[in-house]
């Protein structure tokens, strides 16, 4: 087995090495593959040095399994050539997402649809992992009609000139600026780029990739993104409107044996999912589970994941071992 991580200096490439570490991923090369800026440097892994190699290099290394994480941009040029050469290429950017011929793969949700004929495989946006993750079990068994979703994400979602950002204006420095506007002490109803339809490119990312995972053209979806001063994880309040009517200890029920999600329910006790606590996890965590009043067959949920684990890293890595476990790496 020959790894190819690509983008291994950024913060979900590192994340990537943290989890491939914890999960005891199995290869017997590793190759490490970043920016031009950033080649020819040193990155320790599992008491070993790795020298930052060149995209260009790690087209040419033959590996088995490349996991991307470089931008759209990058993986648009460089993931055909990495496919080309054999390797199956795990992409986190947002370029193969929605193309009618890649597959856009949670595992715990559609892995059994992978096949060895897939060399670029798609890694939904964060936002959407954590989502489905929660819903793809209650789809099976009410049908989603309608889903409204208002996202609190972290900056770390941005990368690592996000998290300076904030971390300058909690100390008073005017360093360089990733957002147009401050966002610490603050909350920023703009993810991505506006679209012609008022909506922004995450928002609709949310839309599209949520009705691709789960298979079902028919799903309405309407999302808003926000950026907050956070770095744990990202958190949603949706509102989900089903065909059948439920009960909600059956709901209960439900998510708690779905795995990767955890149930943290207890309000009266002060008890339910918050990103400070998914930070570092790998789980998707439910809680402030209720019925809409206001409307039938309808619930209210909040969905707390850390979004550089299950939203990005553990998701890619998740991949590559049902992969290699269904012997789909040749």
């Amino acid at each position: 087995m020959k790894l190819a991580v690509v983008g291994a200096t950024g913060l979900v490439g590192q994340e990537i090495l943290k989890v491939l570490e914890e999960r005891g991923f199995e290869f017997d090369e590793l190759h490490l593959i970043a920016s031009p800026k950033s080649v020819g440097q040193v990155i320790k892994y599992k008491g070993k040095d790795y020298t930052i190699k060149s995209i260009e290099e790690g087209a040419k290394l033959g590996a088995d399994i490349a996991i991307f994480s470089a931008g759209g941009g990058t993986s648009l040029e460089w993931a055909p050539k990495y496919a080309a050469a054999g390797t199956t290429v795990i992409d986190n950017s947002s370029a193969w997402r929605m193309d009618p011929t890649k597959k856009l793969i949670v595992p715990e949700i559609n892995g059994h649809e992978l096949t060895i004929d897939d060399r670029i495989i798609a890694n939904p946006n964060c936002s959407t992992i954590q989502m489905v993750m929660a819903l793809a079990p209650l789809h099976v068994k009410y049908k989603l009609k309608r889903i409204v979703v208002s996202t609190y994400q972290s900056v770390t979602g941005t990368g690592k000139d996000a998290v300076q950002q904030m971390m300058d204006e909690r100390k008073g420095i005017n360093g360089p600026k990733v957002y147009p506007h401050p966002i610490d002490m603050n909350a920023l109803p703009h993810i991505d780029s506006f679209l012609d339809n008022g909506y922004t490119k995450e928002e609709m990312k949310m839309v599209n990739e949520t009705r691709k995972i789960l298979g079902d053209s028919t799903i309405g979806v309407t999302a808003t993104t926000v950026r907050i001063p956070s770095i744990g994880g990202h958190s949603e309040a949706v509102n989900v409107q089903f065909y059948e009517d439920f009960n909600l200890s059956e709901v209960r029920s439900i998510l708690s044996t779905t795995p990767g999600v955890i149930v943290q329910d207890d309000p009266k006790n002060n008890i339910y999912p918050m990103p400070i606590n998914s930070h570092n996890r790998d789980e998707v965590f439910v809680g402030r589970i209720r019925r809409d009043e206001s409307q039938p067959n309808t619930l209210n949920m909040w969905i707390v994941a850390d979004n550089l684990r299950k939203g990005a890293a553990t998701n890619a890595v998740q991949i590559a071992e049902f992969m290699t476990e269904n012997s789909l790496v040749y």
